[in-house]
């Protein structure tokens, strides 16, 4: 099967100053990191794309996204700063593989809603996790390794926000990393046909200016292709559902003292190859916007 081949390179949802409606475009500067120009305020240029951004034969779904998948313990050195032991094989993985609602997404330059259930923050360490996320763009079923990147749309950047006093308390990650508006998501998807290896792409994340994780897709346990052929195994993948792959060393809770995220910080995730940085405040529930 041939590659997902799509017109578009850099692929946003935005609202247009001209229409005041919702468009799906290309950036016109290939250059631009348009989730530091939309936190700036800077103006973001770009070319409409008319019909579906999945498929240019289809009409545009209401539904983009149809399923969020999650690969956690995905990186040697951040399974090592974890002290935990990294599998060998995909059959040891299952424990780190779960699922997230789709009501945790949140945008670019959306607050991070810590919830009243999560707080005080020092005691529910709400910690950060820079992510590459993989795009599905056509219908996946018990697909080969050498296949699997035929699958893909594109590649974008997600901070897996997760609350790790309810994650150490269970076996099962949904509940600790599915609070609503609690993932960032974008802030654009780079075509599959622009990153020929997902396994060279560097990927940091940043507290009130302080680079905290600074890793590289080269360190995946396993890589994008073995994570889309496995999660097609006797389970199709619909378009539009993304895949987390897991995040690099450098995590807060294993510092010393402990960083967590609390109410007023800002959090920039930025994962490379033209993704570009999503940029987000932290709001915590129920106390005054800063």
């Amino acid at each position: 099967m041939a590659p997902i081949r799509t017109q578009w390179t850099r692929l946003i949802r935005f609202i247009a100053a001209e229409t005041s409606r919702v468009h799906f475009g290309q950036p016109i500067d290939a250059s631009q990191d348009v989730g530091r120009a939309a936190a700036s305020g800077q103006a973001i240029r770009a070319r409409e794309i008319l019909g579906s951004p999945l498929d240019p034969a289809s009409s545009v779904s209401d539904q983009l996204l149809t399923i969020v998948r999650c690969l956690g313990l995905n990186y040697k050195d951040h399974a090592d700063e974890a002290q935990l032991k990294y599998p060998e094989y995909f059959s040891e993985v299952f424990l780190f593989l779960f699922y997230k609602p789709t009501s945790a997404l949140i945008g670019p330059g959306a607050p991070i809603i810590i919830p009243t259930f999560a707080q005080p923050t020092k005691e529910h360490l709400p910690d950060y996790e820079t992510e590459l996320v993989i795009v599905i763009g056509r219908p996946a079923k018990n697909v080969s390794e050498a296949d699997a990147l035929d699958y893909v749309l594109g590649y974008t950047a997600a901070n897996d926000v997760s609350f790790r006093k309810h994650q150490f308390a269970v076996s099962q990650w949904n509940f600790s990393k599915g609070f609503d508006n609690t993932n960032p998501f974008g802030p654009c998807i780079v075509a599959a046909s622009q990153i020929p290896d997902p396994q060279t792409i560097p990927l940091t994340s940043t507290v009130n200016g302080k680079l905290l994780q600074d890793g590289n897709t080269r360190n995946q346990i396993f890589t994008v292709r073995q994570t889309v052929s496995y999660l097609s195994q006797g389970t199709t993948l619909e378009p539009g559902s993304i895949i987390l792959t897991g995040t690099p060393v450098g995590v807060g809770y294993v510092r010393d003292p402990p960083v967590y995220l609390k109410q007023g910080d800002t959090v920039e995730v930025f994962v490379g190859n033209g993704v570009g940085t999503l940029v987000n405040p932290v709001q915590e529930e129920n106390l005054t916007k800063l």
